[in-house]
C-alpha cells in the first residue's frame, strides 16, 4: 500500500502538477538574476509555469478526449438517448457531457439539435448544464492542483447538478417554451459513416487545435489574474471577502463568476492562487462553475433558442445548485484537503 501510494504521490506531483517544471523555471529565473521569493520574480515564475503546465495538459487531454469523441457523433448520441427513459436519460446525457464541448457556447448547438431531434428537454437541459460544467479535462486539471478527492467530487456533485437540473425543468413541462424554430426544425435520419482511424486521429488533431486557438487567450488571462492573486493581493483581503469569516462569499463568487466568459481551462489558474492566498474550496468551486456554465455570452444564445421563462428557470436551478455545492464544500474541506 505505501508503494502505490507513493506511485500515486509521484504520479499526482510531477506527472499531472509538474512539479518539476516549476522547479525548473525556478532555476532559469535564478540563472538569469531574477529571484524567484520577489513579487516580480514569483508573478513570472507562476504564469510561465501554469501556462506551460495548461498548455501541456490541455492539448493533450483535448487530443484524447476528442479521439473517443469521435466515436460518438451526434447522430450516434441522439440515438443512444432515445433509448432511455426518466431517470436514466438524465444521467447518460449527463455523462455524454463529459466527452463533449468544453464551454457552454459550443453546447448550445448540441443542445439545439437534440431538442430538434425530439428528445425530451430535461435529457437535453441535463446535457446542457453537464457539458461545460465537467469533462475529463476538468477532471485531470483539477487533479493536478486539488488533488484526487477533490477533482473527483466536483465532478460526481457536477453530474448530480446536471441531472436533478434536468429533471426539475422536465417535470415543470415547460416544453412551451422552447422556440418554434428549435421545436420544428427539420431533423432528418441520414447514415452513419465509420471514419478510419486516421480520419479519427486527424478529427481529433483538428479539434485540438481549434480548441486551443479559442482557449488560449482566456488561458493567458487566467493565468496573469491568478499570478497578480498570487503575489500581489494582500491575503488578508482574501480571506475576508472569500474566506470563512463572510458567510455571504459563496453567493458572491456566484454572482461574480455569471457575467464572465472561459473554460474550466481559464479559471483553473485563478482558483488555484485563491486557494492558495486563503479562500474557502467551495467558494472557489462555487465561482469556476457559476464560469463555465453561466457566462453571458452564452445566456444570451441560449436565449434565441428558449423564451425568457424557460431561461429564468434554467439560471436559477443553476444557480441554487451551484450555491449548495459551495457551502458542502466549504464544510467537507477540512475533511478533503
Amino acid at each position: 500500500m505505501e508503494m502505490l501510494a507513493a506511485v500515486w504521490q509521484f504520479f499526482q506531483e510531477q506527472i499531472l502538477g509538474m512539479q518539476w517544471l516549476n522547479r525548473l523555471i525556478g532555476q532559469g529565473l535564478s540563472s538569469i538574476g531574477l529571484d524567484p521569493a520577489s513579487r516580480w520574480g514569483g508573478s513570472l515564475q507562476f504564469f510561465l509555469y501554469d501556462v506551460i503546465k495548461i498548455v501541456i495538459l490541455l492539448c493533450t487531454l483535448i487530443f484524447i478526449i476528442s479521439y473517443i469523441q469521435s466515436y460518438f457523433p451526434p447522430e450516434r448520441s441522439r440515438r443512444i438517448l432515445g433509448r432511455f427513459h426518466g431517470i436514466w436519460a438524465n444521467i447518460l446525457s449527463a455523462l455524454l457531457g463529459t466527452v463533449t464541448p468544453f464551454c457552454s457556447c459550443s453546447s448550445i448547438p448540441l443542445f439545439m439539435g437534440f431538442t430538434s431531434a425530439g428528445l425530451p428537454l430535461g435529457v437535453t437541459f441535463s446535457f446542457l448544464i453537464s457539458s461545460p460544467m465537467v469533462d475529463l479535462g476538468s477532471l485531470v486539471l483539477l487533479m493536478s492542483i486539488f488533488g484526487a478527492k477533490v477533482a473527483v467530487l466536483y465532478v460526481l456533485i457536477g453530474l448530480v447538478i446536471a441531472v436533478i437540473g434536468g429533471t426539475v425543468i422536465e417535470k415543470l413541462g415547460m416544453e412551451q417554451y422552447v422556440e418554434d424554430f428549435v421545436l420544428h426544425a427539420p431533423f432528418q435520419e441520414g447514415e452513419e459513416e465509420q471514419p478510419s482511424r486516421r480520419q479519427r486521429l486527424l478529427y481529433a488533431r483538428d479539434q485540438m487545435l481549434a480548441t486551443f486557438r479559442k482557449v488560449f487567450p482566456f488561458i493567458l488571462l487566467g493565468v496573469a489574474i491568478g499570478a497578480v492573486i498570487h503575489n500581489w493581493l494582500p491575503e488578508e483581503w482574501i480571506e475576508l471577502v472569500l474566506g470563512s469569516n463572510n458567510p455571504f462569499g459563496v453567493i458572491l463568487a456566484t454572482l461574480v463568476g455569471v457575467p464572465m466568459y472561459a473554460d474550466i481551462f481559464g479559471t483553473i489558474p485563478v482558483a488555484e492562487a485563491l486557494l492558495f492566498k486563503g479562500a474557502q474550496l467551495g467558494t472557489i468551486l462555487a465561482f469556476m462553475m457559476a464560469v463555465t456554465t453561466l457566462s453571458l455570452p452564452s445566456l444570451i444564445m441560449l436565449r434565441k433558442a428558449v423564451k425568457p421563462k424557460l431561461l429564468a428557470v434554467f439560471i436559477g436551478v443553476c444557480i441554487v445548485g451551484i450555491v449548495l455545492v459551495g457551502y458542502l464544500f466549504n464544510a467537507m474541506q477540512y475533511l478533503i484537503l
